[in-house]
């Protein structure tokens, strides 16, 4: 009888658990998985942030609290912490008999949630322990040392069925930075690394810092780790974050007791203070909709650049005069299954005299013994140096993108053969006539670490200042359209055109970059027409993923595109590409509007109005007044493109969709005398219409009308045959809207 008596209490226990005390929150004994907990295979990475305190829950067992941490997210906070349970006792503890709750010193109660990896952990055998992991939401204004946590034992003798055995405050001295110089220990897939922060560099350019940081993990446990994705952040001393590019990452495997280093690199916001930054590591779970903190750490002092030739101007003279040079930076970017090495170089003349373009050639010399010959790439559009001027060089290599170096030195030579003199485009390099020398004029050295591409924030407009290609880039947009095994990512790239002459639009080449490293280049469709001085063009960029494929932590890679050593041009097909940026990508936009009001659709806005249905013996007609406008200063591609207008029954009885060439918007009919102001069915054109109708020929719609009660209107961009829904307006079949 006690046996059953007891089983009933264990039951009981469980009941009140699972729906009065923990409410949403899934308890750690949970075996279904419910809850919006991330998968099994999923491990979620924890840190070792210090204990801050322990409650003895029987004689010989004990709950410490520790690993508390808490991430800013938009409009609140997630905190995340751990429960040691040590079992010093001679039988089972079982965990169903107890829980952790979180208040504030207020007095609001906050719901916590067991980590989706630790939800099976009830049965802590004797002589040992167990780490159970916990996530909970606060808002944005509560702070560590506002927590109190206490632990209860669930006891039908009290009034709410629960009693408090012991209670953890935050101290107010509670800190979840590693200090600058001191390793972290961080949990990946259950598996210990230890992680420092060697080395930070920092750059600086005319609007941002460009930090590099040198991130050091080293394996401490028994068996190899693959490093999860992560995103890695920058915490001023403003509190603003900003996210950092991880280089090598994809992958990475780290074996037992051996180390490997991390390079992450990014750009940071002039104005704001460049001390007391903080690295911040964060794993995204994504079934979680969370963000949850791994990692703080307090940047060390920054490092003074090993050897780095930039920002120095240097002369030389050759027989046609004197220059100066001074190296801009050198890139590392992908091409391929290679890298690109691009080096560039501003040639000026400090004379009082004009200059011709001086003949010039080099090579790089990789960790002084590996030699790669460079190409000169020349993509300003002048004929000489006039005195006090300067233009841009470029020398490109290619590598294996699997080779690794610390240092890259660029020799500068003059070409056997002497000046260009006329200063065509297209001054290659290379080795010069058979049987001649070239000679070398200077060296530039440079560490990889900085070799880092310029990477902007979200909204942050690059500015390129060539000589005649005076442009400014910006990303407009991210878009996802939906198929049925697979997704298509859109990027919308502006490019405004600062020069004060039309321009035909650059010519790029243009990746998308993962979090973990995977690069996938992206279609770029030609744009024909030219730029209008302060006018501007929508590249359309896409790539065709897996439904799977993360946008998380996502970048937009862009380069002039090159064609045997000059800038590419029409039809040409890049061989490489120079200048490169990087863009961090916004968040899509996933609102769908409720009226098929104000919809932007590429360079167009579409509203319509009036909107009813009509049926007869041959099928159905929707009639409707609209408006189409245009943004008459920029250019896209409207290639593949597609507005389209689906009624669909929302008890699913009846469904007819028409689809609209976007690059059909503008034409007109001629010679057969048809008035686009007269057009009143089949394809919408630019301008105001009333009672335009399409139609769908049914045979069997007829039968129907009398069933039929409301439908969604909805309205879609389609890409190659996949959607994005932009408004879905529910009415009534066969009344009129406003």
């Amino acid at each position: 009888m006690n046996i059953r008596r007891k089983r009933i209490q264990r039951a009981s226990l469980w009941l009140l658990a699972s729906t009065i005390a923990l409410g949403s929150a899934v308890p750690a004994f949970a075996a279904d998985g419910t809850g919006g907990g991330a998968s099994a295979s999923t491990v979620l990475s924890t840190g070792t942030a210090p204990p801050i305190g322990q409650v003895a829950v029987t004689a010989t067992s004990t709950f410490e609290l520790k690993n508390l941490y808490m991430m800013p997210e938009q409009g609140n906070k997630t905190v995340t912490f751990t429960l040691t349970v040590n079992n010093n006792g001679t039988s089972d503890l079982q965990f169903i008999d107890y829980w952790v709750r979180l208040r504030t010193k207020s007095g609001n109660q906050i719901t916590v949630k067991v980590l989706p990896q630790d939800k099976e952990k009830n049965r802590i055998t004797p002589k040992s322990s167990q780490d159970i992991g916990f996530y909970a939401t606060v808002n944005e204004t509560t702070e560590l040392n506002d927590l109190i946590f206490d632990v209860i034992k669930w006891d039908f003798s009290q009034a709410n069925f629960e009693r408090v055995i012991g209670q953890i405050p935050v101290p107010d001295t509670y800190s979840i930075v590693t200090g600058a110089g001191s390793s972290q220990t961080i949990s990946m897939n259950n598996n210990p690394v230890s992680t420092t922060v060697e080395k930070v560099y920092v750059g600086k350019n005319e609007k941002n810092y460009t930090p590099t940081i040198k991130l050091k993990m080293n394996n401490t446990g028994s068996r190899s780790v693959t490093i999860p994705t992560y995103q890695y952040l920058i915490r001023t001393a403003e509190g603003y974050m900003y996210p950092l590019n991880a280089k090598g990452t994809k992958e990475l495997i780290i074996n037992p007791q051996t180390t490997k280093d991390i390079e992450l690199t990014g750009s940071v916001p002039i104005s704001l203070k460049v001390e007391d930054w903080q690295l911040v590591i964060i794993q995204n779970a994504p079934e979680l909709k969370l963000n949850l903190p791994v990692a703080f750490f307090t940047l060390p002092k920054v490092s003074d650049p090993d050897s780095v030739g930039t920002g120095q101007k240097h002369d030389f003279t050759i027989k046609d005069g004197s220059y100066t040079a001074e190296l801009n930076s050198i890139q590392r970017t992908p091409w391929e299954d290679q890298d690109i090495l691009a080096a560039t170089l501003t040639l000026g003349n400090k004379g009082e005299e004009s200059l011709p373009l001086p003949a010039l050639t080099g090579y790089f010399m990789l960790d002084d013994n590996i030699k790669v010959e460079a190409k000169l790439v020349r993509t300003d559009k002048v004929i000489g140096l006039a005195s006090g001027g300067s233009l841009q060089y470029q020398f490109i290599a290619k590598v294996p993108y699997t080779y690794d170096f610390a240092k890259a030195k660029l020799v500068l030579q003059e070409k056997a053969g002497g000046s260009t003199g006329t200063g065509k485009d297209g001054g290659s390099g290379g080795s010069g006539d058979s049987g001649t020398t070239n000679e070398d004029l200077l060296e530039f050295v440079h560490s990889s670490e900085l070799m880092s591409i310029p990477l902007n924030n979200v909204g942050e407009t690059y500015k390129v200042t060539s000589v005649g290609r005076s442009t400014g880039y910006k990303v407009r947009s991210l878009t996802t359209y939906s198929g049925d095994t697979a997704d298509t990512i859109a990027v919308q790239l502006e490019a405004n055109n600062l020069e004060k002459r039309a321009a035909s639009a650059p010519k790029l080449v243009t990746y998308l970059k993962s979090a973990d490293g995977t690069v996938l280049p992206t279609a770029n469709p030609e744009i024909k027409n030219k730029i209008i001085p302060g006018g501007s063009t929508v590249f359309f960029l896409t790539a065709q993923v897996p439904k799977s494929f993360s946008r998380e932590g996502l970048q937009l890679l862009i380069g002039d595109a090159i064609t045997q050593d000059k800038l590419s041009v029409d039809k040409e097909v890049p061989d490489a590409y120079v200048n490169a940026a990087s863009f961090w990508l916004p968040a899509e936009n996933n609102e769908v509007k409720t009226k098929a009001r104000d919809i932007e659709v590429g360079p167009y806005k579409f509203s319509m109005s009036k909107i009813h249905t009509r049926g007869d013996q041959s099928g159905i007609q929707l009639y409707f007044d609209y408006e189409l406008t245009k943004n008459m200063l920029s250019e896209t591609s409207l290639e593949g493109r597609k507005l389209t207008l689906s009624i669909e029954d929302r008890e699913d009885k009846a469904k007819f969709s028409w689809d609209m060439d976007l690059a059909k918007f503008e034409e007109q009919s001629t010679g057969n005398g048809t008035d686009p102001s007269q057009n009143t069915e089949g394809q919408i054109k630019l301008g105001k219409k009333e009672k335009f109708k399409l139609t769908k020929n049914n045979s069997e719609f007829i039968y129907l009308v009398s069933y039929l009660k409301d439908y969604d209107l909805k309205v879609y961009e389609t890409f190659n045959g996949q959607k994005k829904l932009l408004a879905s307006q529910k009415i009534t079949w066969f009344e009129t809207t406003d």
